[in-house]
């Protein structure tokens, strides 16, 4: 078979045309013959059975039956006509009707010839009948392709009025077959198939449009499936392979003073096994000659900011610079003030740099990261602006990565001639296949532990009916000096309503919590930032005992006498953003608690969220129950959702796959980096062909 064929627009395939063409393109994205092969069904009609009439019943099942037409009528109706048929077997008799194509139709029916048919049934004054059946001459159907498992394409609207329909949609990848004279070369080699026992790519794709039986479609699924998930581990592993042999990186061979004051007299509280555990991963790759490229996942709280750092003296004591880059203002700020606090008399020159920098302070910080004074600078997308130029950036690390795109992160790596070594951090702990997939070209570090001292939060659930007692208990609390969170949805479609919201309930606290008892600081999106700072400032300081705000607090402000989250509507956010607003306390040495308020009107989902938040502390697991309940495209955010628009894989269901493709990606690229074996032929010729076409390198930096 001509291998460029696959790549031949659909236009020219005999049953498509121009018209079609573009419908097919507009509504399905496929553009070439190769699109429609992999347009795979989503699920199946088992034609295994065939019914006789005096069998059906009344519940508007999907039937096939063989039976002849014996009469034909054209049927008045108030608008337009209809076209009945009497259909018969020798149990008994229905009707076939169609409301459309009729004078079409009536010229190819034959009476008393042999059909089958299918379609759903309908049950109306004492007998049975089937709109718009599908049918087939009984001895086509016995010649045909499709014997008794049914394809149900993906289909619109548009594509059903345009006349489209699924038997359309099939009887194309029919003649596709046809072309193509079912010969489609195969991806993967011999080894592979052999080792899994897989079926051959013709079969594999023969058997998930026209498959013969179940167990046929479950192998044909499998086969599949693997493939896609191997490619797309065989780019990462490379990749990250390629990196490490192409991409030197500056070796930082010197543990010294920095490092050494700071472990032995700076630290605030001894390091945790992981903590330990994840410093020599990063010090192994910082001393080798490759360059860096880590993931740190670590639950709030776990003390990532700690290991950062540490990380950021040992560029130090080679001579280099870092720079720390997170999502927004307030959480520069508190890595900002974090690091000058930990670090106290340590003669480290440390400098934040934010949007609201006046443009003096700017000037000198320009010019300091420029002549080298500047060891760290700490600060949001300001840094990645062209005009911020290191003397000699060696670490890059981003906080929070999921709020950066590709472009962003990238930027970083052109601030020096060598790349810098990175280092990625994220509190959203991102569920083990989901860091396979997305992450598979980074080395993954987790601490997977809270500092000594710190009590799990605990949290329930109250509806508002309970509104009075939760009151008390926050009385109770502050009596005992503690400070409150009160935290109120913010969904930007309705600003509004959610503004109207969040006034609402500080009116309701405070008149529940009236001046000169307590005091109450709020804080929302629609303030001046230099509002917002006051605010915060005077909670911190602990001279406002509540803090009435919108998500603005989910990243950033550590205050360890904050020991109660209430969050409003809690039904309204996601797992992983609850899971970030309760991190917000338990910050300190006493028992912290989460309420999570909301209606009695719930869904099941809603539910799950709520019970999953009551139960668990472990980011982990709450991420694998996100990842269930979401899917993988709303959990990587609009930065990387395009990366795996996967035909037929799916991360969640088939993890046990993707774990059986990144193994065998693995082994076959450690024997044979650059696939240049014999034996990896078929492998390599399928890699180059699909990384010309679908690069995911592109979207992973």
């Amino acid at each position: 078979m001509n291998p460029n064929l696959l790549q031949t627009h659909i236009t020219y395939l005999k049953g498509v045309g121009p018209n079609r063409a573009q419908v097919l393109q507009s509504e399905l994205g496929i553009q070439t013959y190769e699109d429609l092969l992999s347009h795979y069904p989503n699920r199946y009609i088992d034609k295994t059975k065939y019914y006789k009439i005096n069998e059906l019943e009344r519940n508007s099942a999907e039937v096939q039956l063989i039976g002849k037409i014996i009469h034909l009528k054209t049927v008045e109706q108030k608008r337009g006509k209809r076209l009945v048929a009497t259909f018969a077997d020798e149990t008994g008799e229905m009707e076939l009707v169609w409301f459309r194509g009729q004078k079409w139709i009536k010229e190819q029916l034959k009476i008393n010839v042999p059909y089958v048919i299918f379609g759903r049934t309908n049950w109306f004054n004492g007998s049975f009948s089937m709109p718009h059946p599908e049918m087939d001459l009984l001895t086509d159907h016995e010649q045909g392709l499709r014997i008794t498992m049914q394809p149900i394409y993906p289909s619109t609207e548009k594509l059903s009025n345009k006349g489209i329909s699924n038997r359309v949609q099939s009887n194309l990848v029919k003649q596709l077959f046809t072309e193509a004279n079912a010969s489609f070369p195969e991806t993967l080699s011999d080894q592979v198939l052999n080792e899994l026992k897989l079926l051959s790519r013709k079969e594999a794709l023969f058997n998930i449009h026209f498959p013969r039986d179940q167990h046929l479609l479950a192998r044909a699924q499998f086969r599949l499936k693997f493939e896609e998930l191997f490619f797309i581990q065989l780019q990462l592993i490379s990749k990250k392979i390629l990196r490490k042999q192409k991409i030197k990186g500056f070796p930082f061979a010197e543990v010294g003073e920095h490092f050494n004051t700071f472990y032995h007299h700076h630290l605030p509280f001894e390091l945790t096994a992981a903590q330990q555990k994840v410093i020599k991963e990063i010090r192994a790759d910082l001393g080798s000659n490759a360059q860096m490229n880590r993931l740190l996942q670590g639950d709030v709280g776990s003390g990532k900011t700690i290991v950062a750092l540490m990380s950021m003296l040992l560029a130090l004591d080679n001579g280099f610079q870092s720079a720390l880059v997170a999502p927004t203002e307030i959480l520069a700020n508190q890595h900002f003030n974090n690091l000058q606090e930990i670090l106290g008399s340590m003669e480290i020159r440390i400098a934040l740099l934010t949007g609201s920098v006046k443009k003096s302070v700017r000037k000198i910080i320009h010019e300091q990261l420029e002549n080298g004074k500047l060891h760290i600078l700490v600060g949001t997308h300001a840094v990645l602006e062209h005009k911020v130029q290191f003397q000699n950036l060696g670490l890059a690390i981003i906080d929070e990565q999921h709020r950066f795109g590709v472009a962003q992160r990238s930027k970083l790596w052109h601030k020096n001639d060598i790349p810098p070594h990175i280092l990625v951090m994220t509190a959203t702990p991102i569920p083990r296949t989901l860091a396979m997939s997305l992450y598979g070209d980074l080395d993954i570090s987790v601490i997977d532990e809270l500092p000594p001292g710190r009590k799990p939060v605990k949290t329930v659930h109250r509806y508002d009916a309970n509104r009075l007692k939760v009151f008390r208990f926050l009385k109770d609390e502050i009596a005992k000096g503690r400070q409150v969170y009160v935290v109120y949805p913010l969904i930007q479609e309705s600003q509004a309503l959610d503004y109207k919201d969040l006034m609402d309930g500080y009116e309701s606290m405070v008149r529940e919590f009236p001046l000169p008892q307590y005091q109450i600081s709020i804080v929302h999106g629609q303030m001046k930032s230099e509002d917002k700072e006051y605010e915060m400032a005077r909670f911190v300081k602990g001279e406002t005992q509540i803090m009435v705000a919108t998500t603005v607090i989910e990243v950033g402000v550590n205050i360890p006498n904050a020991t109660v989250m209430i969050i409003e509507s809690a039904e309204r956010f996601g797992l992983s953003q609850l899971h970030q607003l309760r991190g917000r306390v338990g910050r300190g040495g006493d028992q912290s608690y989460c309420i999570l308020m909301t209606g009695h009107k719930l869904s099941s989902e809603a539910h799950t969220r709520l019970e999953t938040m009551v139960r668990s502390n472990d980011g982990f697991e709450i991420a694998e129950v996100d990842l269930k309940l979401r899917g993988p495209g709303d959990l990587m955010g609009t930065q990387q959702s395009g990366l795996l628009q996967l035909k037929i894989a799916d991360i969640v269901k088939d993890n046990d796959i993707l774990k059986t493709a990144r193994y065998f990606a693995i082994q076959i690229l450690n024997e044979d980096p650059q696939l240049a074996l014999e034996k990896n032929k078929t492998l390599r010729n399928s890699y180059t062909q699909l990384v010309k076409h679908k690069n995911i390198w592109n979207y992973i930096s």
